[in-house]
């Protein structure tokens, strides 16, 4: 199970130069208004649309480098991630960067490289820039084989996409699959109440208009987890008593909630945002076969405070398949998380985004060790950063500028 363990960002929006050296399994970012956390979300998005459908048309949504790159700087928007495709894998660092030229988005400069024993000079097994470069193929690519000279059809094509398509090439086609596969989600409650047609679909789509077929495949390939996807959700919802997608006469699906005081089920377009959102949820957490990668923005909307801790909770589970990114300005939510789970976001005075790991925070460290809890430490201010009506406070044992900055640790 491949796992991203630290990524770095530089150009994009208001992550001027930003560093997550460590990342966890399940990682929170927090912080006010324009911090940067959903912006950081939004790379992760980015990077996977631009693998599914075309970096063009992922420039275009963001309204090109006029949006897309960060204000008063040039040069390109570089990504890097260092990822392990497995648990005892090298570890692999993945490098792009994007700029912009007279005919549109070009893949500038684009390389892979790992140390496979721990040590010695780091091994590049790909390396383009501008559509023109060289792989070495094989299972385990190192120095002595052939580097094999590649011209990609546009410059604009990344070349780990590209490539990733031939068996020949395994450690690449592993992060093509890797990417491809993340799963961002921008549920909206209107659209889990859709009638979509007929057939059972394994993912949650990003809005979550399929979740009558999502339900269908569960309840007909895996009753078990369908039984506990239903049984959590009846826990968290007074008087709910089951869940299920009939079959309409023209061909679509029909989801449908049963209240137990009632006879007939309730319409999907009757049930409350809260109920749908949290059944969607627990769809992609109790998937049977989750995506590699979930980023979910701001779970607490429309949910009641006392379900937040259960459902971080449950995200850490999660992680033991997955690999979670969660934003969120929810105590509740944050209440249930450990220090080295949580990032906080905060921008300087020139509107750039820093971020500061919550378990280097010494002060935090030191209260949660006397019982206080993160959420109730992050909402009173003793973060130090990312007050939104204090911005310039500081509390000692805080880092002036959070490691994601560029400082040193």
């Amino acid at each position: 199970m491949p796992r991203i363990e630290a990524f770095s960002v530089q150009n994009y929006r208001a992550l001027k130069d930003v560093k997550f050296p460590e990342v966890a399994p399940f990682t929170v970012l927090l912080g006010p208004n324009g911090s940067g956390k959903s912006t950081v979300f939004d790379v992760f998005a980015f990077l996977s649309e631009c693998f599914t459908v075309g970096l063009r048309r992922a420039w275009d949504r963001r309204n090109r480098f006029r949006e897309l790159r960060t204000r008063g700087q040039s040069g390109p928007i570089v990504v890097e991630l260092k990822y392990r495709e497995a648990r005892q894998s090298p570890l692999i660092t993945y490098h792009v960067a994007i700029n912009e030229e007279a005919d549109g988005p070009v893949v500038a400069q684009e390389w892979l490289r790992w140390r496979r024993q721990g040590r010695g000079q780091p091994f590049y097994f790909l390396r383009f820039a501008h559509g023109r470069g060289e792989v070495v193929s094989g299972e385990v690519p190192d120095s002595s084989d052939e580097r094999v000279p590649e011209v990609l059809e546009s410059p604009e094509l990344f070349a780990v996409n590209t490539l990733g398509q031939f068996a020949r090439h395994p450690r690449v086609s592993a992060l093509r699959r890797f990417i491809s596969g993340w799963y961002l989600s921008y549920l909206s409650s209107d659209s889990t109440r859709e009638t979509p047609e007929a057939g059972p679909q394994e993912r949650l789509s990003q809005t979550g208009a399929n979740l009558a077929n999502v339900i269908q495949n569960l309840r007909e390939r895996h009753p078990d987890r369908f039984q506990t996807i239903v049984r959590t959700l009846v826990h968290r919802v007074p008087q709910l008593e089951g869940v299920d997608a009939d079959l309409l006469a023209d061909g679509r699906l029909l989801l449908q909630i049963k209240d137990a005081p009632f006879e007939r089920p309730i319409l999907a377009r009757f049930v409350s945002d809260g109920t749908l959102k949290m059944l969607a949820y627990l769809t992609v957490l109790y998937d049977p076969s989750p995506p590699p990668f979930i980023g979910v923005e701001e779970p607490e909307n429309q949910l009641h405070p006392r379900l937040l801790r259960e459902l971080a909770e449950e995200c850490r589970s999660a992680a033991a398949r997955t690999q979670l990114m969660v934003t969120t300005h929810s105590p509740s939510f944050v209440d249930a998380l450990l220090p080295d789970e949580a990032w906080i976001l905060h921008r300087d005075r020139e509107g750039y985004a820093h971020a500061t790991p919550v378990a280097k925070i010494d002060l935090v460290q030191s209260m949660m060790g006397q019982g206080a809890l993160l959420g109730y430490l992050w909402t009173e201010g003793y973060f130090g950063v990312g007050d939104p009506l204090n911005p310039d406070r500081a509390i000692p044992g805080t880092p002036s500028r959070g490691v994601g900055s560029g400082d040193a640790p």
